[in-house]
């Protein structure tokens, strides 16, 4: 990662939750935080600054310490907050925090949850809807990402969610949003939606992968699936946007092109 960082002269890098596995940190003085953030990601390119989310592993944790100004000031490249926006100039790029979406982790609560700040959950939910639909509309930007944990679409371990296929993906077309890019499974895989030009990226193997497990194709056309560890890169001018899995040893092994003067994509 830090090989191709400095291939690509990287601007600042953005991780799509489950920061700390399995169950996020304990607090702002938990030595996690450094062991598994600062002292890993050591390489020069890397030191650039991180954007983060939250994943559903994280709120198994103390949630609000991931978001304390307190971690910036042990490791100033860490930046986490809930939701926000982030212009990068020719984009804008939109993080969402998805895990209150989910009911699994009301219905089956198998694991404690930090659910301080965001109760009650309908409330924070509707709010939270209306706050990142508000934000969509009011953009100019050329690109338009959206970051979130867990997957609309995906063939992987957890497969699609429904409960963001009902409440994202009309938002998402109607604001001409370019890509989805999350964690949550374990993979790297490129889902194209077959009504739109919206791409569904999943960016989950960092540190983990989960060999074999694969799900039947949905309704979307699934263009590439990697269950090994990875990474992946996007590189965008006002007109062209790149990006690119890569394996755990920086090979990259798939990439696509979209194109906004012409309106298409290609391998």
């Amino acid at each position: 990662m830090g090989k191709i960082g400095d291939k690509l002269d990287i601007d600042f890098v953005v991780s799509t939750g489950d920061n700390f596995y399995m169950n996020g940190i304990k607090g702002v003085k938990d030595p996690r935080f450094v062991e598994s953030f600062s002292n890993i990601y050591t390489a020069k390119s890397l030191q650039k600054q991180w954007y983060s989310i939250l994943g559903n592993h994280d709120y198994r944790g103390d949630a609000l310490a991931q978001l304390s100004p307190l971690l910036r000031k042990i490791d100033s490249r860490w930046f986490c907050l809930r939701s926000f926006t982030l212009n990068a100039g020719v984009a804008e790029i939109f993080f969402i925090d998805t895990t209150l979406f989910i009911d699994d982790y009301f219905n089956y609560p198998e694991h404690t949850y930090d659910w301080r700040g965001v109760s009650p959950r309908q409330m924070y939910l509707k709010n939270l809807l209306k706050d990142f639909e508000e934000a969509l509309m009011k953009s100019t930007a050329r690109w338009k990402i959206v970051v979130g944990h867990h997957a609309i679409r995906s063939i992987g371990h957890h497969g699609d969610s429904p409960e963001l296929i009902k409440h994202l993906i009309p938002i998402l077309k109607a604001n001409d949003v370019d890509m989805y890019v999350n964690g949550h499974d374990h993979c790297l895989q490129h889902i194209r939606s077959i009504d739109s030009p919206l791409l569904y990226l999943t960016s989950g193997a960092g540190s983990k992968a989960w060999r074999g497990d694969i799900k039947c194709t949905n309704s979307d056309v699934v263009r590439f699936f990697y269950d090994g560890q990875g990474f992946m890169s996007v590189q965008m001018t006002g007109n062209d946007a790149i990006f690119a899995f890569y394996n755990v040893f920086g090979e990259s092994i798939h990439h696509w092109k979209l194109s906004k003067s012409s309106m298409h994509s290609s391998a």
